[in-house]
């Protein structure tokens, strides 16, 4: 078969990686995606953000398939039924030739004729977020001449359009903006900007309905119809619109073309890839549309471009843990009192969106969700990854409503008392290296990473574990004294490996401190953080 001749049909070729109920990890069609849906637990990646652009792009495909769903009653109706496999097959069919990824003249996600003036293609490292540039190896393949299968380069070029880091790109024959052939930044690709958040069931069926958000929903108006890439016109090399323009929906959102692409292709293999600058977007205020990041309330961008407000992608912090950014996640703390000021903080819309279902009674109070965030940190002005960031916690659903406002401030102040508590166990840590004569930079931070690490799963648990009948006293006080207890102990083995010297300690700023000291402030600070420990709550009246 000759180079021309390659095809590979994304609606009816493998290529999906997914875990099945069995345990068995396997590729699928999209078909088989949407069919296996309700035996698939979940999606994977080659790495984990590819499970946040391939969600997306199924999601852009359900949406156009059942056209909606427009209400809560056509949601409903889709959760209890299942997902229509036939509509998605149907509308696949409609548009198969943009699903082939070597389509002669409409490629999947590509442009056919992308080319630069010397016609030179790049190693696929340039597509492989795991290779960093200038570093001879692959993790799966060390030696020899990368190549990807058809299936892989699927995924890439998915993973490409939605986190590709800025950085001077390719120039492409044909776009204005190329200068002296090279392709000057425009910024990382959409979902780069991004602190994305899905909300997961217990499978894949349950996650992409849980992200099915109805068109009445919160809506957010638009001039023009709201499009995947896909049913849009065939992209070429130069920007679509001069200059740029506004995405009208969420569906351009999940699709947008950041880039434009082209695979080489050497026999059955995927050998080298063209990426030149796609449509360039910025983030300011497209929260109307974006419904998978929480959102920052930004006084220097408002200032900056002459505007009352402007909300900006809360991006993740890969120092912290996810149930340390509960403040910007529930609903009933980023709701602004009274509604006068702008709140600071927007949980992601589609939290939101699972709080609704629970309100309006289409989800059980108890129905567990999970929370998955994924995003990247970018590095060098955007233009070079340098960490992945994933975590995953379980919550009940009447957890993310915004009338949980009870629930939801004791679940912050127990986030408050693991940090207070995990700060006195690296000042307990700081203190006995003074007392004895040593740096305390290192024993703290060794101490905070130590702290943080044994109360993390306390915390997941204890979180997972609320629910309809959980009082919000007697639950605040279950995790003041699970959280003591397991901070004491770990401060009892630094006292015990305190050396002797520390006994007798030091004097810092004309007062003596010996680890007696230190053991006595960390008493008191832990008591402060976690001040129902060892106390007698009344139990709840009925």
């Amino acid at each position: 078969m000759s180079d021309s001749e390659c095809s590979f049909d994304l609606i009816g070729q493998p290529w999906v990686l997914a875990r099945l109920d069995s345990g068995d990890v396997v590729e699928l069609s999209l078909v088989d995606t949407v069919r296996r849906a309700g035996e698939i637990v979940c999606l994977l990646g080659d790495v984990p953000t590819q499970v946040f652009a391939v969600t997306r792009l199924l999601l852009a495909i359900l949406h156009r398939a059942v056209r909606g769903p427009a209400d809560l009653d056509g949601w409903e109706r889709m959760w209890s039924g299942g997902l229509s496999v036939d509509a998605v097959r149907s509308y696949l069919d409609e548009h198969r030739e943009r699903f082939d990824l070597l389509h002669p003249t409409t490629p999947f996600l590509q442009v056919a004729d992308l080319h630069t003036t010397k016609g030179e293609f790049s190693e696929l490292s340039k597509l492989i977020v795991d290779v960093p540039n200038g570093r001879p190896f692959f993790t799966t393949r060390i030696g020899g001449r990368l190549s990807l299968s058809f299936a892989e380069a699927a995924r890439w070029v998915v993973h490409c359009q939605a986190f590709d880091p800025s950085g001077i790109k390719s120039g492409a024959v044909g776009d204005e903006r190329v200068k002296g052939g090279k392709g000057y930044p425009i910024g990382q690709a959409w979902s780069g900007h991004l602190g994305g958040v899905l909300v997961e069931g217990r499978n894949l069926r349950e996650t992409l309905l849980l992200n099915l958000i109805t068109a009445d929903f919160e809506r957010a108006e638009s001039d023009r119809e709201d499009l995947p890439v896909w049913e849009r016109p065939v992209l070429g090399a130069a920007e679509e619109v001069p200059g740029g323009r506004a995405p009208a929906g969420p569906l351009e959102l999940f699709t947008w073309p950041s880039r434009r692409i082209r695979l080489a292709v050497t026999g059955n293999e995927v050998t080298g890839v063209l990426i030149c600058n796609g449509d360039r977007l910025t983030p300011q205020n497209l929260n109307r549309f974006e419904s998978h990041t929480a959102w920052r309330l930004s006084k220097a961008q408002a200032t900056k471009l002459k505007l009352a407000t402007v909300y900006m992608p809360l991006e993740h912090d890969p120092s912290r843990a996810i149930w340390r950014g509960l403040q910007a996640m529930l609903p009933a703390a980023t709701v602004s009192p009274g509604g006068a000021e702008p709140a600071p903080r927007l949980s992601p819309k589609v939290i939101r969106w699972v709080g609704h279902l629970r309100v309006q009674k289409a989800l059980p109070a108890d129905h567990q969700v999970h929370l998955h965030t994924l995003g990247v940190v970018y590095g060098s002005n955007n233009s070079v990854v340098d960490e992945i960031v994933e975590d995953r916690m379980s919550v009940a659903a009447m957890l993310l409503t915004e009338d949980a406002v009870a629930l939801t401030g004791v679940v912050l102040a127990c986030v408050a008392a693991a940090e207070a508590a995990a700060k006195a166990l690296g000042s307990l840590a700081a203190n006995l290296a003074e007392a004895s004569g040593g740096e305390h930079a290192g024993p703290r931070s060794r101490a905070l990473e130590s702290a943080y690490d044994a109360l993390d799963p306390l915390f997941r648990s204890w979180v997972a574990g609320l629910d309809s009948d959980t009082d919000p006293t007697t639950c605040q006080q279950e995790w003041h004294e699970t959280g003591k207890r397991a901070v004491r102990a770990l401060g009892v083995d630094l006292l015990a490996q305190a050396p002797a010297v520390a006994m007798a300690g030091r004097s810092r700023g004309g007062r003596l401190l010996t680890a007696f000291h230190a053991d006595r402030w960390f008493g008191k600070a832990l008591r402060d953080a976690f001040p129902m420990a060892g106390r007698r709550v009344p139990e709840p009246t009925a």
